[in-house]
């Protein structure tokens, strides 16, 4: 067996004055590819974090280096992009998609990799399956283009290990085999890895199944042995609280028609992201909508969200009204509760879970006005709707990824939108919270007049009461 390559003993870690991980130890040898799962809030991202010394911890953390190395280079690849644009901001990736106007301010392939040595960056590249794309600009990558990225940014700097942090979210099936394939011919390269990912989308190079369940190291054995070890839950929700948000709900005006483009046809420079798109989605029809990344599916929606500046060219009708005549982007907001993969990005200022909530009331990223009795109400039962009364006060950028997912729903629900836009919903919940998600959609859609655009790469994943498609292509 060799020696091991990695020894992890008793290591426990806090994050926002809570302790989250306790004693995990566990010894990987050579053989061993592992992945750390468990449910939302368990504490596999403050794992990751810990391993790679990005935050405190104690215990005992040993890992071989693959050279002569006396500190190992240990870098943790996290769930989302950290890619600046020449002005150094962040966040333009979000803002720039639907913004031709800013695109020249986006760095290409090429000049975010930068490297005095071309060897290494033409063979990662490649390796990568993105040498062809070596002057495309940031803003215009797929997700699945942009993990790869985030990869091949790693590697550039010849780590020894990488605690890769869902490496899979979002992404298509496609683009998982091709991460897949990528990830298996790292280990081929001598490099190790650690995943933080999801038991039901593990690549076939994993073996090691460590299973965390409230920061402790819950089960520990083969992949091969997990499936028939674990036991999937059954997370239910509040029927009553549900009952007393949906009796309590403002009532807005109605319509006969949520959406209607016509021909609708989208473009940035010369590449053609939506053509001729004819699409009606009227008041109580519940749709989903899927394609491949890259696809266009994020362009579509942002026409509706009133979020894409191309809109008032293009022959659309929202809530009965022409688009461009005259009504406000918050007139259109205030009838949509809205959630993307990214949205969590954006609540960049100190806030708890209550408000972030409760901004949903407002369609806005923080609360500035004073909140009134009947609104603190809805907003507590939305929480306890979702199971997440107890995060009430925590603050939402201290909480785990698949926890603010699910403040990000109840933001979305709670002002009762007559059309709710769900852009990848249960991108990063474990198999329970899917499942209480997809029963609370249900409930609502059974007991309401609610419009439903549900968008998700797997099948498994939409509730039962879509029954109209769109496929993007």
């Amino acid at each position: 067996m060799g020696e091991p390559i990695a020894v992890i003993e008793g290591l426990s870690a806090s994050y926002g004055g809570a302790k989250v991980l306790s004693d995990i130890s566990f010894t990987l040898n050579e053989d061993d590819c592992l992945a750390i799962v468990g449910p939302v809030g368990s504490g596999k991202t403050t794992l990751a974090k810990a391993l790679s010394g990005r935050l405190f911890r104690t215990g005992s953390v040993y890992f071989k280096s693959r050279t002569d190395r006396v500190h190992p280079a240990i870098l943790l690849v996290e769930q989302q992009h950290h890619f600046k644009n020449r002005s150094n901001m962040q966040d333009f990736y979000l803002q720039q998609r639907f913004n031709s106007a800013d695109a020249g301010d986006a760095y290409t392939i090429r000049e975010e990799l930068t490297q005095e040595d071309e060897v290494p960056l033409a063979y990662w590249l490649g390796f990568f399956m993105l040498d062809h794309l070596r002057d495309k600009p940031l803003v215009t990558l797929s997700n699945g283009e942009n993990k790869r990225l985030q990869l091949v940014k790693s590697v550039l700097r010849d780590p020894d290990w990488l605690i890769l942090d869902n490496p899979f979210l979002g992404l298509d099936v496609e683009g998982r085999e091709i991460l897949a394939n990528c990830l298996e011919k790292l280990r081929e390269n001598a490099i190790q890895f650690i995943l933080i990912n999801s038991p039901a989308a593990l690549p076939a190079c994993v073996n090691r199944v460590i299973y965390l369940d409230n920061g402790r190291a819950a089960w520990d054995g083969l992949v091969s042995k997990y499936e028939s070890a674990r036991k999937v839950g059954q997370l239910t929700f509040d029927r009553s609280k549900m009952d007393d948000l949906i009796a309590s709900a403002h009532v807005f005006e109605s319509f006969q028609q949520a959406v209607l483009l016509r021909n609708v046809t989208i473009q940035y420079g010369e590449k053609v992201i939506l053509s001729d798109i004819t699409w009606e989605v009227k008041s109580g029809d519940r749709w989903a909508l899927s394609g491949p990344n890259g696809a266009g599916k994020s362009t579509l929606l942002s026409l509706i969200t009133a979020d894409n500046p191309q809109a008032y060219s293009q022959d659309i009708i929202l809530f009965d009204r022409k688009r461009g005549t005259g009504e406000s982007i918050w007139d259109i907001k205030k009838r949509i509760g809205y959630v993307s993969p990214e949205l969590h990005v954006y609540f960049r200022e100190p806030a708890n879970v209550f408000n972030v909530v409760g901004s949903g009331l407002f369609d806005t990223l923080g609360v500035y006005k004073k909140i009134s009795e009947d609104q603190h109400q809805r907003i507590a039962l939305c929480l306890g709707v979702f199971g997440i009364s107890h995060l009430a006060d925590r603050m939402f950028q201290q909480i785990s990824t698949g926890e603010q997912r699910m403040v990000l729903l109840a933001r979305a629900l709670v002002k009762n939108p007559p059309l709710l836009i769900l852009d990848e919903p249960c991108q990063g919940l474990d198999e329970e919270q899917i499942q209480r998600v997809k029963e609370i959609l249900d409930y609502i859609c059974s007991n309401s007049q609610t419009t439903l655009i549900y968008v998700s790469h797997y099948a498994s994943d939409i509730p039962s009461c879509v029954n109209q498609h769109l496929k993007l292509g």
